[in-house]
């Protein structure tokens, strides 16, 4: 599966199809209420459609805003997942020209309009992140540091307790294995962990 990403900036894209225009905004959004609540700043009402999806995670919504069912929608919602978009709004508005397009031709336009509004969009990749506990006598405090340096881990907090140390740390989960492999080797494996 690609990596996904989002937008790093706003993006659009403006095509003319029979008479039509279709304009596609496009921006990074982090939650689902942010996403709904952005709708009505892209959306035009002096337009004839304003159809829009988004997704975020698990988590997506479209609509076809007048235009027959699943024309415009949900092939901007394919268009998200095509580019392997996440955190993503995508508001495809439509000032109609007087030439009907037929079925296939508004899941084109609308398809097409947001795809290429993406593809030219500047991204950023998004990084999944992962926490756990890690916990060590006070004398590998210093070699833990190092380590944690080393990887550019993010120590949340640390506590103390009789045992000795418990540190609360946040680093890309596709290096969390070779973190904990790390730190076991430079402690002698006098470190446990635990999910955070």
């Amino acid at each position: 599966m690609a990596a996904r990403s989002t937008l790093a900036a706003p993006a659009s894209h403006l095509v003319e199809v029979k008479h039509s225009r279709f304009l596609a905004q496009a921006l990074a959004v982090d939650s689902p209420e942010a996403a709904m609540a952005a709708l009505p700043g892209l959306c035009d009402p002096a337009a004839t459609h304003n159809c829009w999806a988004w997704r975020v995670g698990a988590h997506y919504r479209s609509s076809d805003d007048g235009e027959p069912a699943g024309t415009a929608g949900r092939p901007i919602l394919a268009a998200i997942d095509g580019q392997a978009c996440d955190q993503t709004l995508v508001v495809v508005t439509r000032w109609f020209g007087g030439i009907k397009l037929g079925a296939g031709g508004l899941v084109r336009a609308y398809g097409g309009a947001a795809a290429e509004c993406l593809r030219r969009g500047a991204r950023r990749p998004l990084i999944a992140y992962a926490e756990f506990a890690a916990q060590a006598p006070f004398a590998d405090l210093g070699t833990i540091h190092a380590v944690l340096g080393a990887f550019e881990a993010q120590k949340l907090h640390e506590d103390y307790d009789a045992a000795g140390v418990v540190l609360h740390i946040r680093l890309p989960a596709d290096r969390v294995d070779d973190l904990k492999t790390r730190l076991r080797d430079a402690t002698r494996d006098r470190i446990r962990f635990s999910t955070a």
